[in-house]
C-alpha cells in the first residue's frame, strides 16, 4: 500500500521548487527593464500627462504670484465741450470793486472782467499714474495656493497610475511576443519532424513497403502543421506591432529576444499583497485635501479682505507737466461680504457632502484594490504550479516520443502511434510555453496591483 505524503510536506516541496524557479535569468531581465525605461520616456500618453503636470505646476506658481505686489501703468485722457455748465458771476462781483479802485487811483489798473460760464467736461485733460497694489489680508490667496499644490500632487499621481499600467502592458506585450516566437519555433520543429515522416513514407511507398494511406496521412499532418505555423507567425507579427506601439516606435522594429534563450528560474512571492502604496488611494487623499481646503475657504468667506495701493502720477490740462501736476495717492481698501443670499452656507453644506462621498470612495477603492491584489497573488501561485506541472508533462512527452520514434523506425510501432506521440510532444511544448508566459504575465500583474515597481529617477 502506498503511503500518501502529508499536505504540509507537499507544500514545502512546492515552495522549494517555486523558490528555485521564476524570473528571467541574468541577461533576460535587463533586456525587459531597458524596454520598460524606454517606454516610460517615449510613450505619447506619458508625454501628454507630463505636459498636464507642467500645467498644474505653472498654476501653482501663478497662485504664489498673487502674494507679490502688482505694478500697472494707468492713463486717462478726456476732453469735451457742451452739455451742462455752471455760471460763475465773477464780473458782477468784482467789476464794481475794480471801478471804485480805478477811481481812487485815477487809473485803469483794474480792468473790467466777464462772467464765467464753466462746462462740467474737462478740456484736453490727462491723468497718467503708476499704481502699485498688494494684498494685506486675503485668506482666499493662502487657500488657493494650497489647492493648487494639491492639484500638482494629483496630476503627479495620475501620471504614476498610467506609468504603472504602462509598465504592466509593456511586460505583458513582451511576454506575449516571446510566447508567440517560441510557438513558431515549436511548430517549425514539428514541421521538420512531419516532413521527415513524409519523406520516409514516400520512400517506403516507392519500394512497396508502405500503404498509400500512410503517405496521405503524413502529408495531411504536414499541411495541418503548416497552417498552425502560419497562424503562429501572424501572432508574432501582431504582437511585435503592439509592443512597438507602446514604445512609440516603428511598428515593425525588431525586438530583442535574448530572454528566450535563457533558462527560466522561478521565485514565488509569498509576501502579503499590500496596496497601501497604490497611487489611486493617494489620488483620493489629494481630492479629499482639495475638498477640505474648499470647505475652509467657504467658512472664511466673511473674513475681511484688505488691499493697499499707491499711485504716483501726473494730471493736468493741455499736456502740462511740472511740479504742480505731479501727485501721489495712498489708499487702503476693505471688502467684507455682509449678505449674499445664504449662498456661502449652501456651499459649505455641498462641500461637506463631497467630503463624505470621498471618504466612502476611499473605503470602497481600498477594498477593491485589496481584492484585486489578492486575486493577482493567487493567480501567480496557480500559474507557477501549472508551469511546474507543464514542465513535468513536457519531460514525459519527450521521453515517450523518443521511445515511439525508435519503435516506429524499427517497425515496432505504427504510424498512428508515431503521429500521436508527435502531437503529444507538440501539444506539451505549446502548453509549457503557454504556462511559462502565463506565469510571467501574472507576475507583472501582481507587481502592478501592489505598486511594487520602482520608477527610475
Amino acid at each position: 500500500m502506498k503511503i500518501k505524503p502529508p499536505e504540509n510536506v507537499l507544500s514545502a516541496v512546492s515552495l522549494a521548487v517555486l523558490l528555485m524557479l521564476f524570473s528571467f535569468a541574468t541577461n533576460a531581465q535587463p533586456v525587459l527593464d531597458n524596454y520598460v525605461s524606454e517606454g516610460l520616456k517615449s510613450n505619447l500618453i506619458v508625454q501628454q500627462k507630463n505636459l498636464t503636470l507642467q500645467q498644474a505646476e505653472n498654476g501653482l506658481q501663478t497662485a504664489k504670484s498673487f502674494f507679490l505686489p502688482s505694478v500697472n501703468l494707468l492713463g486717462d485722457y478726456t476732453s469735451g465741450d457742451g452739455g451742462r455748465s455752471i455760471s460763475i458771476p465773477v464780473g458782477d462781483l468784482l467789476n464794481p470793486v475794480y471801478a471804485s479802485l480805478n477811481q481812487l487811483t485815477k487809473g485803469d489798473a483794474f480792468p473790467q472782467i466777464e462772467n464765467v460760464n464753466q462746462n462740467f467736461f474737462p478740456k484736453n485733460f490727462y491723468d497718467a499714474r503708476v499704481r502699485t497694489s498688494m494684498p494685506i489680508v486675503n485668506t482666499d490667496l493662502y487657500i488657493n495656493k494650497s489647492i493648487q499644490g494639491q492639484q500638482v500632487i494629483l496630476k503627479q499621481y495620475e501620471l504614476d497610475v498610467y506609468k504603472r499600467q504602462l509598465v504592466m502592458d509593456i511586460k505583458t506585450a513582451y511576454y506575449n511576443y516571446l510566447g508567440a516566437t517560441e510557438a513558431v519555433k515549436i511548430y517549425e520543429s514539428a514541421l521538420v519532424l512531419v516532413n521527415k515522416n513524409v519523406e520516409i513514407n514516400e520512400s517506403l511507398l516507392k519500394n512497396g513497403k508502405s500503404l498509400p494511406a500512410n503517405h496521405l496521412r503524413s502529408k495531411s499532418e504536414a499541411e495541418k502543421v503548416k497552417a498552425d505555423l502560419n497562424s503562429a507567425r501572424n501572432r508574432v507579427a501582431n504582437a511585435r506591432k503592439y509592443f512597438n506601439f507602446l514604445l512609440n516606435k516603428n511598428l515593425d522594429s525588431e525586438i530583442n529576444t535574448d530572454a528566450i534563450n535563457n533558462e527560466v528560474i522561478i521565485q514565488s512571492d509569498t509576501a502579503t499583497a499590500v496596496v497601501s502604496g497604490r497611487e489611486e488611494l493617494r489620488m483620493i487623499g489629494a481630492v479629499r485635501a482639495v475638498s477640505e481646503s474648499t470647505l475652509l475657504m467657504n467658512r472664511l468667506a466673511h473674513v475681511p479682505k484688505v488691499n493697499a495701493f499707491l499711485d504716483l502720477g501726473s494730471q493736468a490740462s493741455n499736456w502740462k507737466y511740472n511740479n504742480d501736476t505731479r501727485y501721489y495717492l495712498v489708499g487702503v481698501q476693505l471688502t467684507m461680504p455682509l449678505f449674499q443670499g445664504f449662498r456661502n452656507r449652501i456651499n459649505v453644506a455641498q462641500t461637506k457632502i463631497e467630503l463624505e462621498k470621498t471618504t466612502m470612495n476611499l473605503t470602497n477603492t481600498t477594498a477593491q484594490l485589496q481584492m484585486a491584489a489578492e486575486v493577482a497573488k493567487n493567480d501567480l501561485q496557480t500559474t507557477s504550479q501549472n508551469f511546474i506541472a507543464a514542465s513535468e508533462q513536457l519531460k514525459s512527452a519527450r521521453s515517450y516520443f523518443h521511445l515511439i520514434e525508435k519503435g516506429y523506425e524499427q517497425g515496432v510501432n505504427s504510424l498512428i502511434e508515431f503521429l500521436d506521440a508527435r502531437n503529444q510532444l507538440t501539444a506539451s511544448e505549446l502548453q509549457h510555453n503557454l504556462r511559462l508566459f502565463e506565469m510571467l504575465t501574472a507576475s507583472a500583474k501582481l507587481e502592478r496591483e501592489t505598486a511594487s515597481y520602482s520608477f527610475p529617477n
